[in-house]
Parts: structure tokens; C-alpha cells; sequence
């Protein structure tokens, strides 16, 4: 026979009592389950979730929110590098766009330049020049041994030679500094540093020269939060304590001001954020902040957390039962209560249904 799961859950909260407490310890929990009813009706999982009722156990927890504050995220000041084109020419290829991650030294664009046929002809020439040094060098040197010749000119041919190789090595390392192809008488834009390109000004076709600033690359390890922290929490938070954004990415906080902006009451706050889902520069996002919590301190969903003739409660799982508890909160942040007396960590509570609990309870 099927029985009407309201009633049941009515006979089970029959005898709701409410139990402040304590210390928050055992003696809490030994007292609610005490004055619980006893051969309560239990409920079976289905009727919990027929109700929506569903519960959780209570945290013990090392830091608690403090406050969420608005925050903007930017790159570190030596965390963003733009890359020009060092030589004039036309983009001919473009290999990434803006919103790209990319790797230190990956190909971004490729842009033909007349100065590179220029050093592509004079690496040509100088090698040349080497190449008769060297011969010259080879020949006078004999001579000199042989005693045809003084010393002195075959020293004069070395030194020749070791000119024409330096000059030749110079147009080298230029091509190679720019990531060039003489043969094709272009270069190569390449990354400096690995990160995401947050600016793209150049396209295909597009001329360039020394000072255009063809990409911005931004440092993709992490990233520097910035906050006005309001007047009442100076003195709270110092550096060192972690900060949180949506989707659990944490930083550290590295420094808070000592002078309050005269129109805002506010300091301003700053952090280090490691890259993660979300994090991107330039976005506004809130950012709770944590402090070191003391010991045994404990933490409940805000949700969870009902009032019930205006005394704070939650619903605790006492064995086959639900017993109504009354509790003492202290903070609220990041969607969280602390609970000063009244729970002990690992105790089960309703984190939903409460409002169909308190229905049925008749508490409205």
C-alpha cells in the first residue's frame, strides 16, 4: 500500500525538537538525538527524492570567508610583451589570431621585407670575401714559411681573413635574429614568451615597419587581481591570505595599501592568481577572500541555514529522524554560514528541502 510520503514525513518530524547548544561538541549532538523521537518513521530514498530533501555532511574547514569583493584581473607588469616587426615589409601570412595560446618561439607571421634580398646578397659577397681570404691566407702563409715572403704580410692576410669572417658572421646572426629567409626574402615573426595573444593589429597584405606592435602577448602562468577592499576589513586581511574566484581557482594576496582613497573609503588589494578556467584578463569578477579559521571552526551552505520564530536552525539527520536544531551563525561569505554552537563536523544536515521540511514541520 502506498503511503502518502507528506504524512510520513510529518510522523517523522513529530517530535522536531529545537536544541541550542554548548560548545558546538559532542554534547550537542548526544542531546539533539536525546530528545529525538524515539521509532520514528524513516523515509526511503526515494521518498527523499520525491521531496527533494537531500542532505550533506558538516565541514571542518582551515580558512573561512571573510568577503567577496568586485576585482578586475590583468597580466603582472612583466607578464605582457609586445612583438614588433623589426624590419619594414608586407605581412604576407598570419598565423594566429587574438585569443590564441601559444608556445615561446611559435611562428606567428611571416612578412616579406626587401631587406632581407639585400642580406641575402650581402651574405653572399661576404662570403665571397671569405672565401678568397682564406685562400689568400693559406697561399702567404706557405710563403712566409718557405722565407720567401717577410712574416709581417702573411699576418696582414690572416687578419683579412678573420675580417671578412666576422663580417660574415654579423649578416648571419642579423637573419637569424629576425628569423629569416633570404632565399625567400622574408622573416618570420615569432613568439618571445609563452602566453595568449590579447592583441592582433596586423592582417595579411597590411604593411609594417619598426614601429608597429603587430601582437601582445600575454604571460599565461598567472595573472594579478586587483580590488578596493572597504574600510571595515583593513586590518583583517594581510598578505599572504588566499583569495578565491568562481570555479576555485586560488591565489595569494601580496600586498594591501596603507592609504584609503578619500572618495571610495576603500584600499586598494592585490594578489597573484594562477591561470584557470575564467581567468582572463581584463575580466571583472568577484573574489572572496579567506582567513586563517580557528580551531574546529565548522561551515554550512547559506541555504541550509533556516529561521524558524526568528531564531536561526538547520535540519539534522538524527538516525531514522530529522530533528529541527537551533544554532548560532557567525559570518556569511562565498555562500557559506559559520556555525559558532550548535553542529559538530560530520554531522548530516538538509542542504535542500528545507522549505518543504518546514512546511510539513508547520513552521512557517
Amino acid at each position: 500500500m502506498n503511503r502518502n510520503p507528506h504524512l510520513a514525513l510529518l510522523a517523522l518530524l513529530g517530535g522536531l525538537s529545537a536544541c541550542s547548544g554548548g560548545d558546538g561538541g559532542a554534547g550537542n549532538a548526544a542531546a539533539a538525538e536525546a530528545t529525538a523521537p524515539a521509532g520514528l518513521a524513516g523515509l526511503s530514498g526515494a521518498e527523499l527524492t520525491r521531496l527533494g530533501i537531500r542532505f550533506a555532511p558538516v565541514e571542518r574547514v582551515s580558512e573561512l570567508p571573510i568577503a567577496t569583493v568586485p576585482a578586475t584581473l590583468a597580466p603582472p607588469p612583466n607578464a605582457r610583451v609586445a612583438v614588433a616587426a623589426v624590419i619594414p615589409g608586407v605581412v604576407t601570412r598570419t598565423l594566429v589570431v587574438e585569443g590564441d595560446s601559444v608556445r615561446q618561439g611559435q611562428p606567428l607571421a611571416v612578412i616579406a621585407a626587401r631587406e632581407m634580398i639585400t642580406l641575402a646578397a650581402g651574405i653572399e659577397q661576404a662570403s665571397a670575401r671569405v672565401a678568397v681570404a682564406r685562400a689568400n691566407d693559406r697561399r702567404l702563409a706557405q710563403l712566409a714559411r718557405e722565407g720567401v715572403i717577410a712574416g709581417a704580410r702573411a699576418d696582414e692576410a690572416r687578419a683579412a681573413l678573420r675580417e671578412a669572417e666576422a663580417e660574415l658572421s654579423e649578416r648571419r646572426r642579423t637573419v637569424r635574429l629576425v628569423n629569416g629567409a633570404p632565399a625567400s626574402g622574408s622573416y618570420t615573426l615569432t613568439a618571445p614568451i609563452a602566453g595568449k595573444v590579447t592583441s592582433a593589429t596586423i592582417q595579411t597584405g597590411s604593411p609594417v615597419n619598426e614601429t608597429t606592435s603587430a601582437y601582445v602577448i600575454d604571460a599565461a602562468s598567472r595573472y594579478e587581481l586587483t580590488a578596493q577592499l572597504p574600510e571595515r576589513l583593513l586590518g583583517q586581511v594581510r598578505p599572504g591570505m588566499t583569495v578565491r574566484l568562481p570555479g576555485d581557482v586560488r591565489g595569494e594576496v601580496t600586498s594591501v595599501a596603507h592609504v584609503l582613497d578619500p572618495q571610495t573609503r576603500s584600499a586598494t588589494l592585490r594578489a597573484h592568481v594562477p591561470a584557470g578556467a575564467g581567468v582572463v584578463s581584463g575580466r571583472a569578477l568577484p573574489a572572496t577572500l579567506f582567513a586563517p579559521a580557528p580551531a574546529g571552526a565548522i561551515v554550512v551552505p547559506a541555504g541550509a541555514v533556516v529561521e524558524v520564530k526568528g531564531k536561526p536552525g538547520v535540519f539534522v539527520r538524527a538516525g531514522q529522524g530529522v530533528a529541527l536544531r537551533a544554532v548560532q551563525t557567525g559570518d556569511r561569505a562565498d555562500g557559506r554560514i559559520v556555525i559558532r554552537e550548535g553542529l559538530r563536523a560530520g554531522e548530516q544536515i538538509a542542504v535542500a528541502g528545507m522549505s518543504e521540511l518546514k512546511s510539513i514541520a508547520g513552521h512557517d
